[in-house]
């Protein structure tokens, strides 16, 4: 007997990557090897020399094919066994290692839009829709285009054993979030990418595309993001420790490298409209979902617990988004000694 494995890897494709997949048969009980690809074809080779390598980092539960079938997640490497430039998953390992005695956890809201055709779904052809302001978390086929697919999604990621913590209507028709975690730096990004892979797959039978886009509908609509919840063990246990994570994140050149790394067309989404703060402008504030960074209302109360940067697109790499945070806040953590 034998079981499917889908090999699943981010591609070379700039300023955004893209999800790549094959399947590969192997026989019962074995552990997904090292496999190959031509990466001529996905952006991360020429083709004289088009051999890249795929190695699996983590396995979960086939929920589309069932059985014993897998979804096998893998870092691309060149072969010399050295990661190749697209894997940014390689670079936030070290830092994960350094920082996990300060147990850093995030939590990632994935806003994301469904489109059929050219146009968001639930946009009438060659027109708009109302004004939005009933979409968001609503109820009733004249505000919520698309649940069948949502709902189908859900289910698929929690046959998968990701840990999705919820899902809901946003505020533009055809668009919805899901959220991952609480987890670790690796634990949360490599589930938020098979997450996406499983949204692309699941839309994808039902005749329906699923963008990424941080402004998928020019004007007077929310953009989507990926708002990054986040706190170490210190912020967990003391407000000091909160309010020093927000005053790292707009330190010197702090701001520009992170806006520069959350995402491509950030400029387009973070206008100090539609709940956001100026892509060029670090500020950070209670219940403030016009800020950079909120810290929430219970937190404040609670005088302990974690902080959401509203920045990072809906298209970020979530490797990338963990790095720099962890980096950037367990760095001045440390050096403040509230560890």
């Amino acid at each position: 007997m034998s079981y499917k494995a889908e090999y699943i890897w981010i591609d070379g494709t700039e300023p955004t990557a893209k999800l790549r997949s094959k399947t590969k048969i192997l026989p019962d009980g074995a552990e997904p090897p090292v496999w190959g690809f031509d990466g001529s074809s996905t952006n991360q080779a020429e083709g004289h020399a088009s051999d890249c390598v795929l190695k699996p980092v983590a396995s979960y539960p086939d929920p589309i094919r069932g059985g014993d079938d897998k979804l096998v997640l893998c870092e691309v490497f060149n072969i010399d066994d050295t990661p190749h430039p697209s894997n940014t998953r390689a670079l936030l390992r070290p830092l994960a290692e350094k920082y996990a005695a300060q147990e850093p956890i995030f939590g990632i809201e994935q806003e994301y839009t469904f489109f059929d055709g050219a146009r968001p779904l639930g946009f009438p052809e060659g027109g708009f829709p109302a004004p939005q302001g009933g979409y968001y978390c609503g109820v009733g086929a004249d505000e919520i285009f698309g649940r069948e697919i949502v709902e189908k999604h859900l289910d698929n990621c929690l046959a998968a054993g990701l840990g999705i913590s919820g899902i809901n209507a946003e505020v533009m028709p055809g668009q919805w979030e899901f959220q991952v975690g609480p987890l670790s730096p690796l634990e949360v990004s490599d589930q938020l990418w098979i997450a996406r892979w499983l949204l692309y797959r699941t839309a994808e039978d039902f005749g329906v595309s699923a963008t990424l886009d941080p402004k998928p509908a020019k004007g007077d609509w929310n953009g989507a993001g990926a708002h990054t919840n986040f706190s170490t063990k210190a912020m967990r246990e003391g407000y000091d420790a909160i309010l020093a994570a927000c005053e790292s994140l707009g330190k010197g050149d702090k701001p520009a490298e992170h806006i520069r790394e959350y995402g491509a067309g950030v400029e387009s989404r973070l206008t100090g409209a539609h709940e956001t703060a100026p892509w060029n402008e670090y500020s950070y504030g209670v219940s403030n979902r016009g800020a950079s960074v909120r810290i929430p209302w219970q937190v404040e109360v609670d005088k302990k617990g974690y902080i959401e940067d509203r920045r990072p697109n809906a298209n970020v790499d979530p490797y990338v988004v963990t790095r720099l945070l962890v980096d950037t806040v367990c760095t001045e953590l440390e050096s403040l000694d509230l560890v």
